[in-house]
């Protein structure tokens, strides 16, 4: 199956598991089980799930032929190239191929002057009247290819201009920024593009990042940082001809491989193998050609061979666009394909299978809980009644004493509730007067300070130590907060269900284990970039301050405002269940209570309310084997695909 099938039958699999979900949040709405909490739960489970993206990055060097591979894998049944492809630069600014049907199809670009603002793209990205807007007219492959050469422009600017701008003029190992006979510096037109096409595979939710080489990505920290390790696969693309060149390694080094940044998902490929094919040599001949250059890049960027992808882009774009099998064959494409189909698809797939098993659980335990409480209330009644057939007046009054003082017992006991419900609060308060982020504004202000005011590189070394070492102190902090809570509520919850008989299960546990990695990630990166000795040598104070915050510390905050996010929903989620079945053990007791009284005042007849009783019970274990039902067709959609396949053989 190719890369475009495995995609399109992920797609059909993510919106069966969306319809399946939504059809749970329905049948809740339908019978009346839902509550704000588990609503907004599966809303924003089904909003993920359909807005659900794919991100596949694409890194080289100029002249690699990346965007030639992403037209060859993705845009050849489009006829024609998608991407500008040529001799030279074609990719001047980090480029997102995406598909929104709320906008025209278009292409979307930020003028290279946003970063004087010291904004992210990411922040930019929520003012649609800072970006210069092109539309794309998809009827027309010349019209497109026309719009689509954008992305490739450039402006001159001043060496200063330059400099302010992020772009390194004249340093580097390879000085593309250099000043030119004008005493002008080329640089890019834009800063970021973003296309959007309707084309199948990006209406399925599929981003294609396409990146420049190794000097515009330095520039722009939010790659390096945010997009790059974001992406679920990373294309890094070598030219047959030229090998491993210092340039590629330095952004295989910098970029790809290096800060701690994940390793699955990267992906090396060996453009351009046609350069090989020589009419005068054997194809046993070309093949251990094409096997040594394959051999020596693994042995240069330190990978087993089999991760090195030896392809002809360019041929294999001719070659589905004209339908030749042999040339398709040849050029190898079809075997880079299928791994990335391998590597991506299932990586992806477990993401929303956690993702969901866990909203979707929570929910359905919770429903599936109230039900069965229900139902005990509900059969305690009717044993309730069944024993007063017969009785008289005065074995009725007993009854309805018994009730009465289980009520009341209860009740008495719901002071406890109300404690715990007193403490859980502090200790929440506790929680995020460590993880809040008025403590992450108040650190950022002080390591600011210091470092402005600084005077020698190595107080800015510790500043920039101190800042990570407090913020993961605030996290580590949390946790054991976060520990006290959930012990707390594991025992509660085990109270209430031996003296109250409520069906509680255990509390859903929470870590703060992913935001204490990613801070290792943003510290590893600043070490490699910032905090090093070269760079405090060299660089001046004002500058490794400013890209400090502009580029490491908004990261951190952004990863705290996640951990905020999970944390409250967290909090919501682990007293949610106790909230519900305590006001439900409320109202079933005063519905028995009601019941025995009405018998005794003769206002109902006892086998009337049995009879009644009966309908409910039916009712009842009808909406629990219809939730069962819905449970059942989601879990089996969340089966991993090898569980799947053997259930299938045997």
């Amino acid at each position: 199956m190719s890369l475009v099938d495995q995609f399109a039958a992920y797609s059909a699999w993510r919106s069966r598991l969306a319809a399946h979900v939504g059809e749970l949040q329905t049948w809740l709405s339908q019978n009346e089980l839902s509550d704000a909490q588990s609503d907004l739960r599966l809303t924003q489970l089904l909003e993920r799930l359909r807005e659900d993206r794919l991100n596949v990055a694409f890194v080289a060097e100029f002249s690699r032929g990346k965007s030639e591979l992403i037209n060859a894998i993705f845009f050849a049944d489009y006829g024609n190239r998608m991407l500008p492809s040529s001799a030279g630069r074609t990719t001047m600014c980090p480029t997102e191929l995406m598909f929104d049907a709320n906008k025209q199809p278009s292409i979307e670009l930020l003028p290279i002057q946003s970063r004087a603002s010291n904004s992210s793209v990411s922040e930019y990205k929520r003012f649609p009247d800072e970006w210069t807007k092109v539309a794309l007219n998809i009827e027309s492959p010349d019209a497109m290819q026309d719009a689509l050469r954008h992305v490739s422009e450039t402006t001159r600017v001043t060496p200063e201009e330059a400099a302010r701008l992020g772009f390194e003029v004249g340093e580097g190992q390879i000085e593309l920024y250099s000043v030119g006979d004008d005493g002008l510096v080329e640089v890019p037109r834009w800063r970021h593009a973003m296309i959007n096409f309707p084309h199948p595979l990006l209406k399925q939710g599929l981003v294609i990042l396409d990146t420049p080489g190794l000097n515009a990505i330095g520039a722009e920290p939010e790659l390096t940082l945010s997009l790059l390790p974001n992406a679920h696969a990373v294309l890094f693309i070598l030219a047959a001809d030229t090998g491993v060149t210092q340039s590629d390694m330095a952004i295989w080094r910098e970029h790809i491989c290096g800060g701690g940044m994940a390793k699955r998902g990267r992906m090396v490929v060996l453009n351009k193998i046609d350069g090989q094919w020589d009419e005068l040599k054997t194809a046993a001949e070309i093949d251990a050609e094409i096997q040594r250059q394959v051999e020596t890049s693994a042995d240069v960027l330190e990978l087993p061979a089999s991760q090195v992808f030896p392809v002809s882009a360019q041929k294999g774009l001719v070659a589905k666009i004209n339908g030749d099998a042999t040339l398709l064959e040849r050029s190898r494409l079809p075997q880079l394909e299928a791994a990335l189909s391998k590597e991506l698809i299932p990586a992806k797939r477990d993401i929303v299978c956690d993702s969901t098993q866990s909203e979707f659980g929570d929910v359905s335990q919770r429903v599936r809980g109230l039900l069965e409480s229900r139902l005990t209330g509900l059969r305690e009644q009717l044993t309730e009644l069944t024993e007063l057939r017969g009785k008289n007046k005065g074995v009725v009054e007993y009854m309805m004493g018994k009730v009465r003082a289980e009520k009341d017992e209860f009740e008495s006991g719901l002071q406890r509730y109300y404690a715990v419900r007193s403490v859980f609060s502090t200790l929440t308060n506790n929680l995020f007067g460590h993880l809040g982020l008025d403590v992450l504004r108040q650190l950022t202000h002080e390591t600011r300070t210091v470092m402005e005011e600084a005077a020698f590189s190595k107080t800015l070394s510790d500043a920039m130590a101190n800042f990570f070492a407090r913020s993961r102190e605030a996290l580590s902090k949390s946790n054991g907060e976060i520990a006290e809570i959930l012990a707390m509520m594991e025992a509660v919850y085990k109270k209430f269900a031996v003296e109250h008989g409520l069906k509680l299960g255990s509390p859903t546990s929470f870590s703060l284990l992913r935001y204490e990695k990613e801070l290792d990630r943003l510290q590893a990166w600043c070490n490699d970039h910032l905090n090093t000795m070269v760079s405090l040598l060299t660089h001046d104070k004002k500058n490794i301050t400013q890209k400090f915050f502009e580029e490491v510390a908004v990261q951190v905050r952004r990863a705290f405002e996640h951990a905020n996010r999970d944390a409250e929903v967290w909090l919501r989620a682990v007293m949610a269940p106790m909230e519900t079945q305590v006001r439900e053990h409320q109202i079933q007791l005063k519905r028995r209570l009601e019941s025995i009284k009405r018998i005794h005042q003769a206002t109902d007849t006892l086998e009337d309310r049995i009879a009644e009783l009966d309908s409910v019970e039916k009712n009842l274990l009808q909406q629990i084997d219809a939730l069962e039902e819905i449970i059942t067709r989601v879990q089996e959609m969340l089966i991993p695909l090898a569980d799947r396949e053997l259930q299938a053989a045997a």
